[in-house]
């Protein structure tokens, strides 16, 4: 039987490396900031004599090179991240490049907009990243230290544009490595959600979007004379990012979608990952079935949206081994063993508590400060194992119909009903981010049990449910979750799908609902792999509601009738495994140990006296109103204050709040606010940017309030916080879906 576990290791020798920082010239005149690391040949004996010798000529011994393009800020967002994964690949013999994509971090250029704006869609503005990402691609295939052959990774938006830019196909491009991408922005990049507005990860990605646009160049990159006139230019353009995604509430041109042509463009590899706890990872099932294969491999593991060397919520991996052996077997031709097509990890309440290589990160672990622990101790990993498949659609996947059972429903959630759903994209390490035990969001919902079999029964891939509902008003909301019911009662959530009834016969199209009137409303969960053990339950739970995730429609008592006659929900059944070892066992090697950048997370002087909450809900019971705070900081208040090894002071301060009143859904209300402060006490340079935003509704529309004010604190005491920008929109959009 075939084993694709790999012994010995592969490691390949280490060798000492170089940084430079550069400006990349592209067609048009515009120069993007990149940091480089290049590894030092045997030749260049005299490392202290290379490192001071100019980029282009010192040591120009040809490799491959890897690159990450990205929007973000290469000198403090992602400078830790960048230190461990670029210096550890050039120390394997890649010369790796880290770019901020245009109008970004230190480079010059004006930004483009994640969700276009409400006169343009976001696929010119793809485009364009992507047009100069392979602009890139070309440009580093041409320097005398690379041999021809270039390698691309990303993580989320990065990896999106890593993705486009395999499409577009440019010869040095031999192979990709996307971590976190979409296919889709209209459902997974956070504006929508099956055709509902989905205010939680809309509004809270707008805001913190918008707060990155916003922040200066760094004058020891840019330029003590430039970085100024280049702030200036990005502030006059600057749009708040949501005004595109509320101006389109339907899947129509504005969206761009992955299509039959994109994959057929494709000729680079691509080795496609995701987390379970990502809302994108739906894209590696995509990849697979649209790319031959030959070209693609997946692989989907108990993680968030982070490299997965890094753990949280489940094991890290040794990722940067993996992503190795795709790099050396493409890009340099190794005679290297194969993988499967599919690698998953699936959840399993009775397996060990933590795979191969199993850590948790501490609040300090993406500043490179981790603590690894062993397997089944308090607040580890979640439990789970490997598996294999060869083929997707995997021949050993049979759907399985379960029918509804019982009378007619009404199904009338309360209006804080969603709101135990977790964060939309949750943070490593985070325990608050999660969805906790759904034991509180089944009693506000209509719920089916159906029996697990005797050897239990595995779940992979995407369940759909067929709903027969009877609506009483031209609008509602439907929310589904599919959770896993333990002999003690507690639920645990394995996957959840939502459906805006008007949008029952496509996402591209709203028709409202005859009230009176009976029609079957069918929409697929998201994809899932969760093996249910024995004893337990399956439980189907059925809301009209799930705030803050769905933006609630304007009429009363907006529910639902559900007709268990004729309504089912169809699961992905894997076939067990054969008796004896899995044939298609499934190993990866311990996260790797590499040195961290060394940023320091001072407590701040400003500190409040106590510590806010991670999520807090509280009810007031004097106007029957909800409130949800949430700290969306990725670090949260550990992180707060950072050092980074060029004396760059970084400050952040991030609250989200959510709030609706029971019984009016023109209540509905979400408020994010960001605090950036950027300090260099060695130039004197001390800038604050501060975004608020506020998305509320009427009975038509929905209004979208945003505020963006920047400081200058470097005046002196008499201009000390001084004003140089400011500036206020306010935006109604008609509510066309309902």
């Amino acid at each position: 039987m075939r084993q694709y576990s790999r012994r010995p290791w592969h490691t390949p020798p280490s060798h000492p490396t170089r940084q430079d920082d550069l400006f990349l010239p592209l067609s048009d005149g515009t120069r993007l900031h990149a940091r480089l690391w290049r590894p030092l040949s045997d030749t260049a004996t005299d490392t202290a004599t290379a490192a001071t010798t100019p980029a282009d000529t010192a040591d120009t011994t040809p490799t491959p090179v890897l690159l990450e393009y990205a929007p973000d800020r290469l000198t403090d967002a992602t400078a830790a991240r960048d230190a461990r994964r670029h210096r550890w690949y050039a120390s394997r013999g890649y010369a790796s490049v880290r770019v901020d994509a245009r109008g970004h971090g230190s480079g010059e250029g004006i930004p483009a907009a994640p969700w276009g704006g409400p006169d343009r869609g976001p696929a010119p503005d793809a485009a364009a990243d992507a047009a100069d990402a392979a602009e890139v691609v070309e440009w580093l295939a041409g320097r005398p230290w690379c041999d021809g052959r270039v390698g691309m990774f990303g993580l989320g938006p990065g990896a999106g544009i890593a993705l486009r830019v395999a499409v577009l196909a440019p010869d040095p491009l031999r192979a990709v490595v996307a971590v976190g991408a979409t296919v889709d922005p209209y459902q997974e990049d956070g504006a929508h959600l099956g055709g509902t507005v989905a205010p939680d990860s809309l509004h809270a990605r707008s805001t913190a979007l918008l707060a990155a646009l916003c922040s200066p160049p760094d004058p020891r990159y840019a330029g003590a004379d430039v970085w100024r006139e280049r702030w200036t230019a990005r502030l006059a353009a600057v749009v708040p990012p949501l005004y595109g995604a509320l101006a389109h509430p339907l899947r129509d041109d504005h969206w761009p979608t992955w299509t039959a042509s994109d994959a057929g463009a494709v000729r680079a590899p691509v080795l496609a990952v995701s987390g379970w706890y990502d809302p994108a990872r739906d894209t590696v099932l995509r990849l697979l079935e649209t790319l031959p294969a030959d070209r693609v491999r997946g692989l989907i593991g108990p993680w968030a949206r982070h490299y997965p060397d890094e753990p949280g919520p489940g094991p890290a991996i040794g990722f940067l081994h993996e992503t190795l052996r795709w790099w050396d077997r493409h890009l340099r031709g190794a005679d290297l063993a194969d993988d499967p097509l599919l690698r998953v990890w699936l959840t399993d309440p009775d397996a060990p508590a933590a795979g191969p290589g199993g850590t948790r990160s501490e609040p300090g672990a993406k500043l490179g400060r981790t603590r690894s622990e062993s397997a089944g101790t308090p607040g580890s990993a979640p439990s789970g194992r490997w598996i294999a498949e060869s083929v997707w659609p995997s021949p050993d996947i049979r759907t399985i119909p379960y029918a509804l059972r019982g009378d007619p429903v009404p199904v009338v959630s309360p209006a804080h009903t969603g709101t135990d759903a977790g964060r939309p994209l949750p943070e490593p390490g985070r325990a608050a981010d999660l969805p906790p035990d759904q034991r509180e969001e089944d009693a506000r919902s209509a719920c089916f049990e159906f029996p697990v079999p005797g050897d239990g029964l595995t779940v992979l891939g995407r369940p759909r449910v067929t709903l027969r509902l009877r609506l009483d008003v031209p609008h509602g909301r439907i929310a589904v979750r599919l959770c896993d019911v333990a002999p003690d009662g507690s639920s645990t959530l394995i996957a959840r799908g939502v459906r805006n009834p008007a949008a029952r016969d496509g996402l591209d199209r709203a028709r409202a609902w005859t009230p009176g009137t009976v029609a079957d409303v069918s929409f697929a969960l998201a994809a899932a792999g969760y093996a249910v053990p024995p004893g337990h339950r399956l439980r189907l739970a059925v809301s009209s509601a799930y705030w803050p995730w769905l933006w609630p429609p304007a009429g009363p008592a907006a529910g639902f009738v559900l007709l268990p006659e004729g309504s089912r929900l169809d699961l992905p059944i894997r076939d067990p495994d054969p008796p004896g070892p899995p044939p298609d066992a499934v190993r990866f090697g311990p996260p790797e140990r590499v040195e961290p950048l060394g940023v320091i997370a001072p407590a701040p002087l400003t500190a409040p006296a106590e510590r806010r909450p991670e999520h807090a809900l509280t009810r007031d019971t004097g106007t029957e109103s909800w409130r949800l705070e949430t700290d969306p900081r990725p670090l949260g208040a550990d992180g707060a204050s950072r050092v980074y090894p060029d004396g760059l002071e970084v400050f952040d301060e991030a609250r989200e709040i959510r709030t609706i009143r029971s019984g009016d859904p023109l209540s509905a209300r979400a408020e994010t606010e960001w605090t950036v402060r950027f300090h260099r006490p060695e130039l004197a340079w001390d800038i604050t940017v501060e975004t608020r935003s506020a998305l509320f509704c009427a009975a038509d529309d929905l209004v979208a309030e945003d505020e963006v004010i920047c400081r200058d604190n470097t005046g002196g005491p008499a201009h000390r916080g001084e004003v140089v920008f400011h500036r206020s929109w306010v935006k109604r959009f008609p509510r066309t879906a309902g």
